[in-house]
């Protein structure tokens, strides 16, 4: 860790002798820093636009020679990249973030000491907590925590326990019913991780499933689920990036092309019928049914022991999470409503505050549950009350990443590094149009893996994939491509929200998670890769999923042969 600051030294010096290409003037000429910027902000409206790619160049010309050298250059993801490593390498997630934010903020402020200590608080983790939606994020991560600490002491969650195991008698069925419950929960992936994780913790753990597997059934249902339901907060943020187009439309005819997210779906029903793992998970698994959940770290540990009322019911568990589910939905369709005007549930939706709706929501939410449980005097409203701070505790880990996650994306978004990927989509479409779909693809994983955001990838990529001007097959598979790209992305990332609220819902580390969870996104990431390959030659929806499931099976055959070959030697 010690080497880091000197090799970062050395590549910030070779980037600025060697990443700034020379511009010759043009009208496109930018008089200052700020109105580059502005140009730079503004870069989905512009692209397409006549002489763009001059006056991008010209932009950014403008932005490196007054501010920094590395704008817009692969240097702009090595702060991500420096937290990522160190993350998996370390096992340590919060220096690690800190030490890529530290590490961003230094080219930002060109090695000046004192720049780079205000760059961290002001365009870091001031700005990262001040934000609106983040802001709304965070309260809705603190109410369900304190929902959590609710049902529990209620009794819900131990007698659903309880029902659930004289019902669930193996492994895989407990697996089936977790996976079932993320299908039913598709509204928002955050409530999905935090809800699923609190229903299904006692049952899994009865079962001897290990944590690992628990955030990866969690994370596998989350996101993939809400990017193939139409309605959810993730299908509102979609439609509201695409312009010049019905934006449910083209999303909803785009699903049969979203392989990533379906065959992810495929691959949690084909391991629970094929009853084996591969890679770190096996040792989890294996911990697990002697008696380990966790085999890492247990940074939730203190949270296991909660007293909770004998008299619980399973409606404890149900009606609150019913309430939640409702008022959750009714908060995202207000705030479509209040602040866009919308007139119809879909343009509700589509025009949604999913921030501030899930806030509302859940505010409205956990005032509701508080009365029902008054009214069955589960607990004393003294008791009520002392959840909320032990909710917020609760969550101080999952709160800690996620704002260190959003300073290092802020990061790497003032170093530029969302114009150079999307400069990188904007080159590769100008041939090889029927590996188009792949090449977006890729591209996305690597966009939302470095950066931590699968919304911010495809605010970014969308409108410069359907600004192409393909149409079609081609351009639903673009689109899927770039959806099912930052989605992968995302799962694969342990700077990511939505793995991170995955760790949180299972109480497993945030590490530990992201390293067993790894090796099984990358297979269906490379069958999904194949499948957009002959996406671009077959453009038959139907045929090319029905190829890459039976490609996914016959992947997870060899794999369960390879592993059983090297068990017996």
């Amino acid at each position: 860790m010690k080497r880091i600051l000197p090799l970062l030294l050395v590549a910030m010096l070779l980037a600025c002798l060697f990443a700034v290409p020379a511009v010759a003037a043009s009208e496109a000429a930018f008089e200052s820093a700020d109105a580059a910027h502005e140009f730079v902000d503004s870069y989905d409206e512009n692209v397409g636009t006549e002489g763009f790619a001059e006056k991008l160049e010209a932009a950014l010309k403008v932005i490196r020679d007054e501010e920094t050298g590395v704008y817009a250059t692969f240097l702009a993801l090595l702060p991500a990249i420096i937290a990522i490593v160190l993350a998996l390498i370390t096992k340590e997630v919060y220096s690690s973030l800190f030490i890529g934010i530290l590490s961003g903020a230094l080219m930002y402020a060109g090695f000046n000491p004192v720049a780079t200590f205000d760059t961290i608080l002001n365009k870091g983790i001031i700005a990262a907590a001040a934000d609106s939606w983040n802001a709304g994020i965070l309260i809705f991560l603190v109410v369900l925590g304190i929902v959590v600490i609710l049902m529990n002491r209620a009794g819900g969650s131990a007698a659903y326990g309880k029902w659930a195991a004289n019902r669930i008698k193996t492994r895989p069925g407990a697996l089936l019913s977790t996976f079932a419950l993320g299908v039913l929960i598709f509204v928002d992936d955050y409530f999905n991780c935090l809800t699923v994780g609190s229903v299904m913790r006692p049952v899994t753990d009865q079962k001897g499933i290990s944590r690992a597997k628990l955030a990866y059934i969690i994370d596998a249902t989350a996101a993939p689920i809400c990017m193939i339901a139409p309605i959810s907060s993730w299908a509102a943020a979609v439609t509201g990036v695409v312009k010049d187009y019905n934006g449910i439309e083209l999303f909803i005819k785009a699903i049969p092309y979203n392989l990533y997210s379906l065959l992810t779906i495929a691959m949690i029903l084909l391991m629970a019928w094929m009853k084996f793992d591969y890679g770190p998970m096996a040792k989890h698994e294996r911990n697990a049914m002697n008696g380990d959940l966790f085999t890492a770290e247990r940074p939730y540990e203190n949270a296991e022991a909660q007293k909770f009322n004998e008299r619980g019911r399973v409606i404890d568990l149900v009606l609150p999470v019913i309430i939640l589910i409702v008022c959750c939905i009714a908060g995202m369709v207000y705030t479509g409503v209040a602040y866009s005007g919308a007139t119809d549930i879909v343009s509700a939706f589509s025009d949604c505050d999913a921030s501030v709706g899930l806030a509302m929501g859940s505010v409205v939410a956990l005032i509701l549950i508080v009365i029902y449980y008054l009214i069955r005097r589960s607990f004393s409203f003294k008791e009520a009350m002392s959840a909320i701070p032990e909710g917020f505790k609760a969550m101080v880990p999952a709160i800690l990443i996620l704002i260190f996650a959003w300073s290092l994306s802020n990061m790497t978004s003032a170093l530029g590094a969302k114009v150079f990927v999307a400069e990188l989509v904007r080159g590769s479409a100008a041939g090889m149009q029927l590996l188009l779909p792949a090449i977006i693809f890729v591209i996305a994983i690597f966009m939302s893996f470095s950066t931590g955001t699968s919304w911010g990838t495809f605010g970014i990529l969308l409108p410069i994939v359907v600004s192409v001007g393909f149409s079609g097959e081609l351009l639903l598979m673009s689109v899927s491509a770039c959806l099912a790209g930052a989605v992968c992305g995302d799962r694969c990332s342990p700077i990511s929200d939505t793995t991170i609220m995955a760790s949180s819902g299972a109480q497993c580390d945030h590490v530990a998670h992201v390293s067993t969870q790894l090796p099984y996104a990358l297979t269906v990431a490379a069958v999904a890769f194949v499948g957009y390959i002959l996406a671009g030659f077959i453009q038959n929806a139907w045929i090319v999923l029905a190829i890459s499931v039976v490609l996914l099976a016959a992947t997870l055959f060899v794999i369960r042969a390879l592993a059983a070959k090297k068990q017996a030697e």
